[in-house]
């Protein structure tokens, strides 16, 4: 594990500490994600959502969100291991649509799983929520890769269950790419609803730091820009939940 307070990522833990929440512009991620491992497969990384499956479980709004889902686990000091495949579960508390369901959506692909890209990706994760988090021993990690699909007639919602929060410790949300649209604006609320803060992820690499139990957060509906052609948003979500600690 790196020595973020060598990093640029040292404002970054301040303002997660400060605030519960932190923008990270593309210039900002490319250097902690290099020192993490680098980015060798980013082409192939991005690819990779061409090839996501609808959500079936959003009924008719299957088709405007593709995504596919991996699970991790990682001790405090130890190496990110990639888990067997297995639903995601939230409950109604955090998930008013969607709760107390397991949702088994398609895996991510091997070749993403072990591709540098995404492994540097979650060893700074690892790195960054773990110097925020020194005391947990080990963490549940989930990996959602998400497309949010716009048209004329149908705003995509990368959101529709509205501000809400994960029911996890850490969030990063990466932009991959974002093609044809308008909008997809992350906002930031108090637990009263106040606005605490927005931005929008436009580059590739820029992302969003959000400490669930301290704030809410949520993305506006993304819109074609031009309607008759393809409108999409791409992100990567990473959560990080701190692990029941099992006895021998």
């Amino acid at each position: 594990m790196h020595n973020l307070a060598e990093l640029p990522a040292s404002p970054l833990l301040n303002e997660m500490r400060l605030d519960g929440f932190a923008f990270a512009p593309a210039d900002t991620m490319r250097p902690l994600l290099a020192s993490s491992g680098g980015l060798s497969d980013w082409s192939d990384f991005a690819e990779s959502w061409n090839q996501l499956a609808p959500d079936q479980y959003l009924a008719a709004k299957g088709r405007a969100r593709r995504r596919r889902h991996a699970t991790f686990s990682a001790a405090a000091h130890g190496a990110v291991t990639a888990e067997p495949h297995q639903p995601h579960f939230q409950s109604l508390q955090y998930n008013a649509l969607q709760g107390d369901i397991e949702r088994w959506f398609e895996p991510i692909t091997e070749a993403v799983v072990h591709g540098t890209t995404l492994r540097s990706i979650l060893d700074f994760c690892h790195t960054f929520f773990g110097s925020l988090a020194p005391a947990v021993a080990r963490w549940h990690i989930e990996v959602h890769q998400f497309r949010i699909e716009a048209t004329a007639s149908a705003a995509g919602e990368p959101t529709p269950e509205g501000s809400h929060r994960d029911g996890v410790d850490y969030v990063l949300v990466l932009l991959v790419n974002r093609s044809n649209i308008a909008s997809g604006t992350t906002t930031i609320h108090a637990p009263d609803g106040r606005l605490l803060g927005d931005f929008t992820l436009t580059h590739p690499l820029d992302a969003a730091l959000i400490h669930d139990p301290s704030v809410l957060h949520g993305v506006t509906p993304v819109l074609p820009l031009v309607a008759d052609e393809p409108a999409f948003r791409d992100v990567l979500v990473v959560t990080f939940r701190a692990a029941p600690v099992l006895n021998d």
